[in-house]
């Protein structure tokens, strides 16, 4: 999964959102330097990437891309399940997505001095240009992959990504709808059990 959803299965926690939010850039046991509530919150974003990556239903949507992306498939179809994320977020949140997102980028600026130095040089970009909100459109995905893309050197090609989420948009929703119902009933359960 990718941002979106990550700070979305932390609960109303703004800390353990944060760690869920910044774990990728933490390494082993580097997550033990953190409030435990950050920790709780990289403890769980791993745990969601392993379920994510042993989901027969993601599975089933990376394969669609696996010729052309390769090892980016994973990467591509966690945009595409937040787009799909963003896209129908009224069907899991009553808070509007905008109310939602702005709570968050001012959590991390209240919060500026727990954040990990990769974070804090993401954060500016994150919210200038609205990048949570952004996942609504397929434009919005087709920016965030492309920039994506410039990071691999364009090795990866994800920056072409969107014309298969517009190729296949009715069979990824589909299989996004019932992975995403996993998912949370999961995560759910390990945040009550931290």
């Amino acid at each position: 999964m990718n941002f979106l959803a990550h700070i979305y299965l932390s609960g109303d926690d703004e800390l353990i959102k944060i760690g869920n939010f910044m774990a990728d850039g933490i390494r082993g046991k580097q997550f033990e330097n953190y409030h435990s509530d950050i920790r709780k919150g990289i403890l769980l974003h791993r745990f969601i990437d392993t379920y994510t990556d042993s989901h027969p239903v993601f599975k089933q949507s990376t394969k669609r891309l696996h010729e052309k992306y390769h090892h980016y498939a994973g990467v591509v179809v966690d945009v595409f399940y937040d787009h799909f994320l963003a896209k129908n977020w009224n069907q899991y949140s009553d808070e509007k997505l905008e109310d939602f997102v702005a709570r968050f980028y001012q959590s991390l600026q209240d919060n500026y001095e727990l954040l990990s130095e990769r974070i804090k040089g993401l954060m500016p970009y994150m919210i200038e240009y609205n990048w949570l909100v952004s996942y609504q459109t397929i434009e919005g995905i087709h920016r965030i992959l492309t920039q994506m893309d410039s990071r691999t050197k364009n090795e990866s090609n994800m920056r072409f990504a969107s014309n298969e989420l517009k190729e296949y948009y009715t069979e990824f929703e589909t299989e996004f709808t019932t992975f995403f119902e996993d998912l949370r009933t999961e995560s759910h359960q390990r945040l009550i059990s931290m």
